[in-house]
């Protein structure tokens, strides 16, 4: 796909397609960082505030790409990618870059290569680390795999999003750096199951929450993740930076792709079934750390 990129420059304009709670925040900042942006989403009311920021708001995805140096696709699973640069196909030009930073999982990933492929565009892998905090301010660690020539094109763009980009492969087809997501997200959500848990337990045998907290405290267990999710649990302040319903999502892609690899992930699979039964209880807009709400009957 790289023999279709010509020489290669800095991205100028961008099209974002997808501003949910990470997208909003990317394309605001990439238009902060003096580029040319264009904003597609579902529903576009939810992107129509980003045109206070200098982001041209669009009807349809093909608006959105017309002419643009490179394509971000920021939503919620592969077949929505896919399906919105179906959209945006009759307006693609042949050798823009594509940053594909949904979280698609390696089921996804061959139909989104193959489509990039058949038109013509440089495809790039290009999960991002962080949730809304680190998004808005403009602090992700994007985790990239694509070829050379376009690493010059995207360097404006991920500069613009992130505070570091990590290049993990020259191919993005091969999907080094969705690998590489699925293993760092698997550690999260373990993360945050454990601590609204270990919550549960604590509400459960009448155990004072911050004396757990305590108890850790400055030691080898503790973590900043924990003391985060913990506060936004015990504070009743579960906005979602990572809703539970899309930690479901992202937690059965690590299943399917480590049974893809043979490797049985108990942990991840329990942890997908925690995150279900919050969403059916009313939780799955909320905060992932409300799978706190699975340990109980009534949630």
């Amino acid at each position: 796909m790289t023999e279709n990129l010509p020489t290669p420059r800095p991205a100028r304009s961008v099209a974002v397609l997808g501003t949910g709670i990470m997208g909003f925040p990317m394309a605001r900042n990439l238009a902060g960082a003096g580029l040319e942006v264009r904003a597609w989403n579902r529903t576009r009311a939810k992107a129509e505030p980003l045109t206070a920021h200098g982001v041209r708001v669009t009807d349809t995805p093909a608006e959105a790409v017309d002419g643009a140096d490179a394509v971000l696709t920021m939503l919620y699973d592969g077949p929505a990618a896919l399906d919105a640069m179906r959209q945006a196909a009759p307006a693609l030009r042949p050798g823009t870059v594509w940053a594909q930073s949904t979280t698609a999982g390696l089921g996804a990933l061959d139909a989104l290569a193959a489509f990039a492929r058949e038109s013509g565009l440089v495809f790039v892998d290009a999960p991002v680390l962080g949730t809304k905090a680190p998004a808005e301010s403009g602090q992700l660690l994007v985790l990239a795999a694509g070829p050379e020539p376009a690493r010059t094109v995207l360097a404006p763009v991920f500069d613009g999003v992130g505070g570091r980009t990590l290049w993990v492969g020259e191919r993005g087809e091969e999907g080094a750096a969705t690998r590489l997501k699925l293993v760092a997200n698997s550690w999260v959500l373990a993360v945050t199951n454990g601590t609204a848990e270990a919550l549960a337990l604590a509400k459960g045998l009448g155990v004072d929450p911050h004396a757990f907290l305590d108890s850790v405290a400055g030691g080898p267990l503790d973590m900043g993740y924990l003391k985060a999710k913990a506060e936004l649990l015990l504070s009743g302040r579960l906005e979602a930076s990572f809703a539970t319903r899309t930690a479901e999502k992202d937690a059965r892609l690590i299943v399917e792709a480590g049974e893809r690899a043979g490797v049985r992930l108990d942990v991840a699979a329990a942890g997908a079934e925690r995150f279900r039964r919050a969403t059916e209880q009313g939780h799955g807009d909320e905060d992932m750390v409300a799978s706190y709400f699975a340990s109980f009957d009534e949630g």
